[in-house]
């Protein structure tokens, strides 16, 4: 199969979905571009900040994206192009970007709040507080894994020993944050034009990759672990309009041209894919550990649906929506971009399968950035510059996602402590004390800090336990819609499916394999990976029954 067939075909659908499902889902919901978002109702200039579509979009899209849509495709190709497209089509379309855009829509219309409130007020309190404490602990997790890849990307030894490209990455990383600061100052306090500021940005965007490129900052693993630490505790509290909005927005243009730059390249080479379409059920040459259901709707992930999108769009998206017609742009549209980015993924590791060495050993960025690169190669753009330059791409969003992780991880630490209706000033005590946004976020850094270095024990659940996240907001969206009297029928069967793919995922390929492993001999990561895929479970049961016993009550009074 032609790569550029794929591609064409992959973008007319994706195209299709938006206009014609997306649109119908906004006037099933009744999104309404007369009402007052929360964003200007609840505006405090820290949290609650609206900003222009462009530029939330640009946040939102930095945030659920980086290496999510490129390392999920590339793992799962395993089982052939076709069953990866088929998923990331028809996933993308009708429950990843269906998921983004109703919790984006469920927060805007629930003060801003995160999923863990619309379960309270749809569901019960406790399913909020079992939410909150899976969800806060999958972000500990999240902090502390892109925390440890930051230090890894950034640090670049002492001496002869010295990792130019790790050093690269830090300066042109640490210069992004200057630009970012100096950008939101001009946009939002001294009101220059978006436009020309854009420009302006974009050109000093360029000038930080060429600046960075040339003056590598070369540091130790040691210093860059208190630098993140530092940083994340700092950029997680201070005013969104100073760091998040502006870095994300100008980051977002990295990641468009590094989109773009890859299609120019497919549409260039148009490329075989020698990849098989369909390798078998478990994978090729059932070199495979597990079979195609669940692992393929398990790994793919931010490619067709992620839990961690609902906490990005009703964490921080929501709360710098300008207007409800946003909401499908960015929500629905947000998910679909990176579709195409998953399908050229696709396209990468498809050109690069040999039938003698099978699947490329290398790191799925590393895949990706080649893969893009020996394309581009046959338009006359040097092989060695391309790759560096999609390679910096990937890791530019790696900042942009942790601390992003780390502001979400506050929210859910202090909405914990608050009940239906109370705020902050109504907390006393140790709650008021560990609401605290510098206390909660203090704590949130302790905790994700200290697991920096030992998060892989735990990392394999990181999978299963994001798209139970995404069946669980599915249920909390799916709760409040039927309690306004809305249609929510479009939620049922791939909510019900992934609870059904993620279980099974951590029944058969953690908690059984690896309780297995604890009987022939006990070994740490074997036993935490054996409680918290036993915790999980239990989790998701208690709020399905809660959840399903919800819908129930609301079938019975139509």
């Amino acid at each position: 199969m032609n790569a550029l067939v794929i591609l064409v075909v992959s973008i007319v659908v994706l195209c299709l979905g938006y206009l014609f499902y997306g649109r119908w889902l906004a006037k099933e919901w009744g999104v309404d571009v007369t009402r007052e978002t929360p964003a200007h109702t609840m505006a405090d200039g820290v949290d609650y900040c609206a900003a222009k579509a462009p530029v939330v979009l640009g946040h939102h899209f930095a945030s659920i994206a980086g290496a999510g849509p490129i390392s999920g495709p590339i793992a799962a190709a395993i089982f052939g192009w076709l069953p990866v497209m088929c998923w990331i089509l028809i996933g993308g379309i009708f429950f990843g970007a269906t998921h983004d855009f109703a919790a984006l829509f469920a927060s805007v219309r629930h003060e801003g709040k995160s999923i863990g409130h619309i379960i309270e007020m749809n569901i019960g309190r406790r399913g909020k507080r079992l939410f909150l404490v899976f969800a806060y602990l999958t972000l500990l997790l999240v902090v502390a894994a892109f925390g440890s890849i930051v230090v890894g990307t950034f640090a670049s030894g002492s001496g002869d020993a010295l990792n130019l490209a790790n050093g690269r990455t830090a300066s042109i990383s640490m210069l992004f944050i200057v630009l970012a600061v100096a950008f939101g100052f001009f946009v939002y306090r001294r009101n220059a034009p978006l436009g020309i500021s854009t420009v302006v940005g974009v050109i000093g965007l360029i000038l930080c990759i060429v600046i960075g490129y040339n003056a590598p900052i070369h540091m130790t693993s040691t210093f860059w672990m208190g630098f993140v630490m530092v940083y994340i505790l700092v950029a997680s509290v201070t005013p969104v309009w100073i760091l998040l909005q502006p870095r994300d927005y100008l980051n977002s243009f990295l990641l468009y041209g590094m989109l773009i730059l890859a299609v120019v390249g497919v549409v260039a080479a148009h490329p075989t894919m020698a990849l098989p379409a369909f390798t078998g059920w478990t994978g090729i040459n059932n070199t495979s550990s597990t079979t195609l259901f669940p692992y393929l709707f398990i790994t793919v992930a931010c490619g067709a649906i992620s839990g961690f999108h609902s906490l990005v769009g009703s964490g921080t998206t929501s709360k710098q929506l300008d207007n409800e017609k946003d909401c499908m742009n960015i929500g629905y549209g947000g998910m679909l971009i990176e579709c195409v980015l998953a399908t050229i993924s696709v396209i990468c590791v498809g050109i690069l399968f040999t039938a003698e060495g099978g699947m490329p050993t290398e790191a799925a960025t590393a895949v990706f950035a080649k893969g893009v690169a020996v394309m581009l190669e046959t338009v006359g753009l040097p092989y060695e510059v391309m790759y560096s330059v999609l390679i910096l791409a990937v890791s530019a969003f790696c900042l942009t996602s942790l601390d992003t992780a780390t502001r979400l991880a506050r929210y859910m630490f202090q909405e914990f402590f608050m009940d239906e209706g109370q705020t902050l000033e109504d907390l006393t005590g140790i709650k008021k004390t560990l609401a605290n946004p510098y206390v909660a976020t203090a704590i949130t850094v302790a905790l994700g800090g200290s697991l920096m270095g030992d998060y892989t024990l735990i990392w394999p659940l990181f999978g299963a336990s994001n798209q139970l996240l995404a069946a669980l907001a599915l249920l909390a969206c799916a709760s409040w819609l039927g309690n306004i009297g809305k249609n929510n029928k479009m939620f049922m069967f791939p909510m019900c499916f992934m609870l059904i793919a993620t279980l099974t995922s951590l029944v058969t390929s953690t908690f059984i394999p690896q309780l297995t492993s604890l009987m022939a001999g006990f070994t740490l990561a074997a036993a935490l990976q054996v409680f918290f895929s036993a915790a999980l479970v239990i989790l998701a049961v208690i709020l399905a029954i809660e959840g399903f016993q919800t819908l129930s009550k609301q079938a019975a009074k139509k």
